[in-house]
C-alpha cells in the first residue's frame, strides 16, 4: 500500500493539484517576463503583488484606465490543434486596445490562467505569447495569477482572462468632446478575424465539415487551424506616435463583438452620426469565406466581425493626411471609410455593400 492512500498520506497531488509544477512554470516563465521590463517596472514576479512607479514611467497628471477581457471561444481552436503561443496575443490585445482608444498608454499587464490539472509546457507558451503581446504594446508583465482547479475543467481544457492598467495625461483623455460633422473616419485594417465571432466561426466550421488540418481556402499555405489562429494586432505603439505626433485625432474605436455598428456609436456625441462607405473597406478573405460558407448576411457579418476595420479613428478633415502618413510609417494599412455627419436616422449609416467575394 502506498503512503498517500493511508488516512494520514493524503497529499495535495493526489487531489489533482501539482505545486512542484506550479513552481516549475514560474521558474520557466521569469525570464519571459523580465524581457517586457519598461520604465516603471521592475518586472519581477513571484510576489504577492506587481509594483508600478507612475513618475518612473515619466508622467506628470496622470489619469488611470484599466480594461480586462478574455479571448472567448477561440481558445477551442488553440486547444483542439494544440497552437497555443498566439492566444497569449490576442489576451494582451484584447485589453491593451481598449486602453488606448482612450488614449492611455498601457503601462502593465496581469494574466489569469485556470486549468484542471497543469501541463507546464502549454502554460509556457500561452504566457510567452504573453509576453509577446506586452512588447507589442510596451506593457510590463508584472504578475498574474495560475489556477490549478481539478474537477473545473476536463482535461487539456484551460481559460484565460487578462487584465491591464494604463495612464494618460488629464488633458489627453478621448474622445474630446468636438468631434463635429465634417470630421473624417480612418480605419486601420484587421488581421483577420482577431478574437471576436469564435462560436460563429465554430459552427460554420461544423457545418462545412472541414477539419483544423484542412488546407484553408482562404490562406495560402496555411491549414485551417494555423490561418484562424491569427493573432489580434496590437494598435497600440502607432495609436500613441500618431497622437504625439499629430493633433487632430478626436476619438477612437476598437472594433471588436458588436462591430462597426455597435462599436463606432460608443464613442459619439448622441447629435452626430457615422456614415461609412462599405465599398472602401479592404475585406479579407477570411469574410468572404466565412460569409459563403455559412450563408451568412451582410448585416449579421457586420454585426458580428470586424469585416477588416480592426481600429476607426476620428480625426479632423485638416489632419487626416498628416494621421494617416504617420500611421502607415509605422506599419498600419489606412484608409478614408466615411465621415462624420449631423445626427442621422442611426448612429451608424452604410451606403454600398461590402466585397465579400463571389
Amino acid at each position: 500500500m502506498s503512503e498517500s492512500s493511508g488516512p494520514n498520506g493524503l497529499t495535495y497531488a493526489d487531489a489533482g493539484v501539482d505545486i512542484d509544477a506550479g513552481n516549475e512554470l514560474v521558474n520557466r516563465i521569469k525570464p519571459l517576463v523580465k524581457a517586457t521590463s519598461r520604465p516603471g517596472a521592475d518586472s519581477d514576479i513571484g510576489g504577492f503583488g506587481g509594483l508600478f512607479d507612475l513618475k518612473g514611467a515619466g508622467f506628470q497628471d496622470p489619469i488611470l484606465v484599466a480594461a480586462n477581457d478574455g479571448v472567448g471561444t477561440k481558445l477551442k481552436i488553440a486547444i483542439e490543434t494544440g497552437q497555443h503561443r498566439t492566444v497569449g496575443i490576442d489576451l494582451v490585445a484584447m485589453c491593451v486596445n481598449d486602453l488606448v482608444v482612450q488614449g492611455a498608454e498601457p503601462l502593465f499587464f496581469l494574466d489569469y490562467f485556470a486549468t484542471g490539472a497543469l501541463d507546464v509546457t502549454t502554460a509556457t507558451d500561452v504566457v510567452a505569447g504573453i509576453a509577446d503581446g506586452c512588447k507589442m504594446a510596451g506593457a510590463a508583465l508584472i504578475g498574474g495569477e495560475t489556477a490549478e482547479m481539478p474537477g473545473m475543467y476536463v482535461e487539456g481544457d484551460y481559460d484565460l482572462a487578462g487584465f491591464s492598467v494604463g495612464a494618460v495625461e488629464r488633458g489627453g483623455i478621448l474622445p474630446r468632446p468636438d468631434v463635429a460633422a465634417g470630421d473624417v473616419l480612418l480605419a486601420l485594417a484587421s488581421s483577420g478575424v482577431h478574437s471576436n465571432g469564435y462560436s460563429m466561426v465554430r459552427k460554420i466550421i461544423e457545418l462545412s465539415g472541414m477539419n483544423w488540418s484542412d488546407a484553408a481556402p482562404f490562406a495560402a499555405g496555411k491549414t485551417l487551424g494555423e490561418a484562424l489562429m491569427e493573432p489580434t494586432r496590437i494598435y497600440v505603439k502607432p495609436l500613441l506616435a500618431a497622437l504625439k505626433e499629430t493633433s487632430g485625432i478626436k476619438a477612437l474605436a476598437h472594433i471588436t463583438g458588436g462591430g462597426l455598428p455597435e462599436n463606432l456609436p460608443r464613442v459619439l456625441p448622441k447629435n452626430c452620426s457615422a456614415r461609412i462607405d462599405l465599398g472602401q473597406i479592404s475585406v479579407p478573405p477570411v469574410f468572404g469565406w466565412l460569409a459563403k460558407s455559412g450563408g451568412v448576411a451582410e448585416k449579421e457579418m457586420l454585426r458580428t466581425f470586424n469585416c477588416g476595420t480592426g481600429m476607426v479613428i476620428v480625426v479632423s478633415a485638416d489632419q487626416a493626411d498628416a494621421v494617416a502618413d504617420v500611421l502607415r510609417n509605422a506599419g498600419e494599412t489606412v484608409s478614408k471609410i466615411g465621415v462624420i455627419e449631423a445626427e442621422g436616422a442611426a448612429p451608424v449609416l452604410f451606403d454600398g455593400s461590402l466585397d465579400l467575394g463571389a
